[in-house]
């Protein structure tokens, strides 16, 4: 079974954001062991070096941690690491946009956090 990649980014950035997802949607729980490289590669059926890179940025990342001759796992407080860096992302990429864009059209703070409350309260 293959998995189709996009080409916004990177295999390895993917293949690193899937684990991510995983251990946030509560699937991955904190010591929990992860897939190899090479059964990662063999299911993505991607090159094992390029597996390898994306596990090897989750642990850079403190998310995972090996054990050597055992495996990858999912690393203590991995969860909450991955919250404060997707928290962060959503920041940078919609909040200050958001409000660099209210600025430009003389929208006030008060308005656009009025505007955020109606959308939620009308799902």
């Amino acid at each position: 079974m293959s998995h189709s990649f996009d080409d916004s980014h990177p295999i390895f950035v993917q293949i690193a954001e899937k684990v991510e997802d995983d251990i946030i949607e509560g699937f991955l729980r904190e010591g929990d062991k992860i897939s190899s490289t090479n059964e990662f590669a063999a299911y993505y059926q991607i090159n094992p070096a390029t597996a390898a890179k994306g596990i090897n940025k989750l642990v850079d990342d403190g998310i995972i941690f090996k054990k050597r001759g055992v495996g990858m796992f999912v690393n203590e407080g991995a969860k909450e690491i991955l919250f404060k860096k997707r928290n962060q992302a959503f920041f940078d990429a919609y909040v200050q946009p958001a409000l660099l864009e209210a600025r430009k059209i003389n929208l006030s703070k008060e308005k656009l956090i009025e505007m955020i409350k109606q959308e939620g309260e009308s799902k």
